[in-house]
């Protein structure tokens, strides 16, 4: 690597570091103020509110890990304009390709280091924060496991197991629930392909209902539609928040290959997808926003002032465009292939043909 490359990655890597500073800071303050209260009240102690915000600081940077690159590139390279050192460089006859290559490098470093935090780090901070905050401070206790696809819980009098594709939505596939007597033997078991909650109960479609008559002789009977008072609402099926995040990517990826339904597997491919393309993210949002720096620079003779301004819009739009993919993804309207990478290849070939446009 030449000395002209070192300096611009160095230089990359020094505004990495400050911008991660300056947003994570931002962040926990915020954090702090919206929390702290909530701390206090349970009584909690300052190690522990210390230990929670620690923990949280890989999530923040995985977070806002494509503005970090994003933004890294572009002051990185309008620090160079800045200073004159741009044209300088220009004038001896550096192309332009040259100077930009160590920032995509430096892009593609970082962008590797967030694929590796998301396998080996981001999981256990993340359910560690999530043990804290849920469990320690705000007392909701997990009332069951996730395995394979499916949900169990241990209710008050029985036991609740389904698949809920839509966390947010009160529909779950397979789902069944089942009482036992004090000698731990099956006094009724009720089964259906789907069910609906609202405020008037449990609505169950296309099921059985095998009731106990004596120790050894079960009654089972048949309907299409029935409705059941069942104790427990949704609402009582405690999921930590960002579960799937609590998961490596290898774990994502066995996910795909281990459900029972067609939803299901929609669902984990969506995660598992989304969860690549958003680290990935930041590449194709420096190869747009590097271009537009350059034409504020060259047209108006203006570089950070409307460069920064310019990509932030640029990276909300992009989070706004990808979150949108990725809920239709997950309702089966498109593939979760196709919504993962959908934002890359416009972004990064948009990017590509204006740095060229430019005779980079």
């Amino acid at each position: 690597m030449t000395l002209l490359n070192r300096y611009i990655l160095a230089q990359f890597v020094r505004t990495f570091f400050i911008v991660a500073a300056a947003f994570v800071s931002i962040y926990i303050l915020i954090d702090f103020f919206e929390k702290i209260d909530k701390f206090m009240d349970t009584g909690k102690s300052i190690g522990l509110v210390l230990q929670f915000f620690l923990l949280s600081i890989p999530f923040i940077i995985d977070m806002l890990g494509p503005v970090l690159i994003l933004l890294s590139g572009i002051i990185s390279l309008g620090l160079l304009s800045h200073n004159n050192e741009l044209t300088a460089m220009m004038a001896g006859g550096i192309h332009m390709r040259t100077i930009i290559n160590p920032i995509l490098i430096g892009a593609v470093i970082f962008t590797m280091l967030f694929l590796a935090m998301a396998q080996w780090m981001l999981p256990r901070t993340i359910e560690a924060t999530n043990t804290i905050w849920y469990e320690n401070v705000k007392g909701m206790v997990p009332l069951g496991i996730y395995r394979n696809g499916r949900y169990y819980y241990k209710g008050k009098e029985g036991f609740f197991s389904f698949a809920r594709p839509w966390p947010n939505k009160n529909i779950f596939f397979d789902f069944s629930y089942s009482s036992w007597d004090k000698t731990h033997r099956l006094e009724t078991l009720v089964a259906a392909k789907k069910a609906e909650w609202d405020e008037k109960g449990w609505h169950l479609s296309n099921g059985q209902i095998q009731t106990q008559k004596t120790i050894n002789d079960y009654r089972t009977t048949l309907f299409d539609q029935q409705t059941f008072t069942f104790p427990e609402r949704p609402d009582f099926f405690f999921i930590p928040k960002y579960q799937s995040a609590e998961r490596s990517l290898t774990e994502l990826f066995q996910a795909m290959h281990n459900q029972d339904t067609h939803a299901e597997t929609v669902v984990a491919r969506t995660d598992f997808y989304s969860r690549i393309s958003y680290t990935l993210l930041g590449i194709p949002l420096l190869f747009l926003g590097l271009p537009i720096l350059l034409l504020s620079y060259k047209k108006w003779g203006k570089d950070l002032s409307i460069a920064i301004p310019a990509s932030c819009g640029m990276a909300f739009l992009a989070w706004g465009l990808w979150g949108a993919l990725q809920s239709l993804a997950r309702v089966d309207y498109i593939s979760p292939l196709l919504a993962a990478s959908l934002i890359h290849v416009v972004f990064g070939l948009s990017g590509f043909l204006l740095l060229h446009k430019q005779g980079t």
